[in-house]
């Protein structure tokens, strides 16, 4: 029995290390989780909480999180959350997040794995925009890697799927555009520029109708690689400089160095060696910065490229060799290529003839590894085989959609007639309808200018204005009496002329009013002092007015604000030009103000309404339905510095167009 228990000691010893090791473990990884989570910050954990709740659609996520997106611990986050709630489509998007990263940093197996994943899960969702989207990503990588059968069977397989939506959202226009371009990028890796091209100008033309920048810095990149390689070197300059200044615009610095890059290469078959190391030195201190050896491995053979050329042989192989090494490091076969290919021809140059075969065979091996009879064959007969798919589905399509107008017709032409009759009785009916409308406006308008007639020519203005005269007269003053029964006869005539027209220049309306007020001005012993002021830019023979919409106002001005009033009394009316096409004319008094008005107005046995101004505002109202801009009434209470009540302010603002 002892030594069963001896033997069994160890084991009762190993399984209670195993349980505090994995304790242990366990323990790190809720340390290590938590240390993660306390550098996410406090709002983005708000805005992935916000997200998982609402279930935003594939665009609305990319406008939430993409100042955030090239930042694996704010997304690994995302991924961990959305995971743990069971939200798939933030799941999905920080993956693909978080694999464009990793390719970013020539990480590709890593990046493979994680685009691979989101497809899964994008998949098994049902989810079409994360799917395409994710089809893409996985393109990009392998077309990075010069995998062209793999890259074009996802970029195809994302095409297809996205063009059977037939109204897409803007999430899928965009995976339209990157599936376009990519196979363009295909095409380019072909050598059939043409073809690559067109696909370019395809997503070129879509990605300028989305407004989307960074689509258009990368279509014009890529024009300027075809071009290049067809030898036309000043047409694919210029599109590598239209693609940088979309970059600088982004502030985008892998783009800068990509498009950098290709400048100096054209400078370097331009003979213009100085000028691409220029170029190339700072380009490769933002390319080591970036730590992406996609960006890295080019610069570097560039680089070498022009040393070359300038007969820097130690330099030039350095540049070289890092450049080669850095492609073989992440399996940049193309980038392998080119340098093997340079390399070969500095050894031949330096006389080490072994070293220039030895990398010229290396050189051919990768180019038949990158083209071979079987890719190019391949894809060609998957392209054909999708336009041929495309070519027959919209055939299929077109049959339907005519035998649908067919019958469209036949069941127009049996409700053709009954629609006729139904407009035309429609059309009756609106115009009844229109032209009561019409009446009843020029019967409010009618009753408006009859009483805005009344109220200008009021019996107790007349009478007291006719008295005053009276007064001359009975004085024997003579010459003052033809004086202001001259301006009284004057002032009817022009108010009688104006109440039948809907508005008239402001020269007759200031002619009007300064009539009035010297009519009115008698009963004050000519104690008010009246001006007009009219800026220097108011033409007011064209400003043309409602008619007889400032006498209220002047009226309301002498009754309320200036009768009861002790010592200088003073009205002012001065016109000026506001913004937008409006004329701003100014009435102030240094009156007792409303609020005192008010109450001597209560404490009189005889009150005296004011319905002018109420039918002037209506007039205005009435106006404002002919014109763009609304008339508008303003009344300001003037008070003095030591808060005293000195008078009152009202501004019309009146359109002139």
């Amino acid at each position: 029995m002892r030594s069963r228990i001896k033997q069994l000691a160890p084991l009762g010893f190993f399984l209670v290390f195993t349980k505090q090791k994995i304790c242990w473990l366990l323990f790190l990884f809720f340390v290590s989780y938590s240390s993660v989570s306390q550098f996410v910050p406090a709002s983005f954990k708000k805005t992935t909480d916000s997200i998982i709740q609402s279930d935003p659609n594939y665009t609305q996520i990319h406008v939430l999180l993409r100042s955030h997106r090239n930042d694996t611990v704010l997304m690994r986050y995302l991924a961990n959350s959305a995971a743990q709630s069971g939200y798939i489509k933030g799941q999905t998007y920080a993956l693909n997040q978080l694999g464009r990263r990793y390719r970013n940093l020539s990480e590709y197996t890593k990046s493979i794995a994680l685009h691979q994943k989101a497809l899964d899960l994008a998949t098994e969702s049902n989810d079409l925009e994360f799917r395409v989207s994710s089809l893409n990503m996985l393109g990009v990588v392998y077309t990075r890697t010069s995998s062209i059968r793999t890259a074009m069977d996802y970029n195809q397989k994302a095409l297809e799927l996205a063009e059977t939506v037939e109204s897409p959202s803007t999430g899928l226009k965009r995976n339209i555009n990157v599936s376009l371009n990519r196979i363009g990028n295909l095409y380019q890796l072909l050598k059939q520029y043409d073809l690559a091209i067109e696909h370019f100008e395809r997503s070129l033309t879509l990605e300028e109708e989305l407004g989307n920048t960074l689509g258009l810095a990368i279509n014009y990149q890529n024009i300027g690689e075809c071009l290049e390689e067809q030898g036309q070197l000043g047409e694919a300059l210029e599109n590598y400089r239209t693609s940088l200044s979309y970059n600088e615009e982004l502030d985008n610095d892998m783009g800068r160095v990509i498009c950098k890059n290709s400048i100096a290469q054209i400078y370097i078959k331009q003979d213009r060696s100085e000028e691409a190391v220029e170029i190339l030195e700072p380009t490769l201190v933002i390319a080591e910065r970036l730590g992406d050896g996609f960006l890295l491995s080019p610069a570097r053979i560039n680089l070498g490229w022009a040393q070359l050329l300038a007969e820097q042989f130690k330099e030039a192989k350095e540049n070289m060799l890092l450049g080669l090494q850095i492609a073989e490091k992440y399996n940049l076969r193309k980038e392998s290529a080119q340098a093997s290919h340079l390399l070969s021809e500095l050894f031949q140059q330096t006389r080490d003839y072994r070293q220039a075969l030895n990398y010229k065979l290396k050189a051919e091996n990768l180019d038949k590894e990158i083209l071979n009879e079987s890719t190019v064959r391949y894809v060609n007969d998957v392209i054909f085989r999708y336009d041929s798919e495309k070519k027959g589905n919209q055939i299929e399509v077109l049959a339907k959609e005519n035998e649908i107008v067919r019958l469209k017709l036949r069941k127009n032409n049996q409700t053709l007639l009954a629609s006729g009759i139904a407009l035309a009785l429609l059309a009756g009916i609106f115009y009844i309808l229109y032209r009561q409308y019409q009446l009843k406006n020029e019967k409010k308008l009618l009753t408006l200018e009859q009483s805005m007639l009344r109220s200008q020519m009021n019996p107790h203005f007349l009478f007291n204005s006719l008295n005053s005269i009276k007064l001359y007269i009975i004085n024997n003053e003579q010459k003052n009496a033809v004086h202001y029964l001259n301006k009284f006869s004057k002032l009817i005539r022009k108010i009688l002329e104006a109440s039948s027209l809907k508005e008239i220049p402001l020269a007759e309306e200031l002619e009007t009013v300064e009539l009035y007020m010297n009519i009115e001005n008698i009963r004050f012993s000519n104690e008010i002092d009246f001006k007009i002021i009219v800026d220097g830019d108011i033409d007011v023979h064209q400003i043309k007015i409602p008619s007889l919409i400032l006498q209220p106002f002047l009226e309301n001005a002498l009754w309320h604000g200036l009768s009861s009033k002790e010592g200088e009394k003073k009205i002012g009316l001065h016109i000026s030009k506001g913004k937008d096409g409006f004329v701003h004319i100014a009435i102030m008094d240094n009156g007792v103000g409303r609020d005192a008005a008010e109450k001597i107005k209560e404490g009189k046995v005889l009150k005296r309404k004011s319905v002018g101004i109420d039918i002037t505002k209506e007039r205005l109202a009435n106006f404002s339905r002919d014109y763009q801009n609304s008339f508008e009434v303003e009344i300001i209470d003037l008070f003095d510095e030591n808060g005293k009540s000195s008078g009152t302010k009202v501004i019309l603002h009146i359109p002139t167009v």
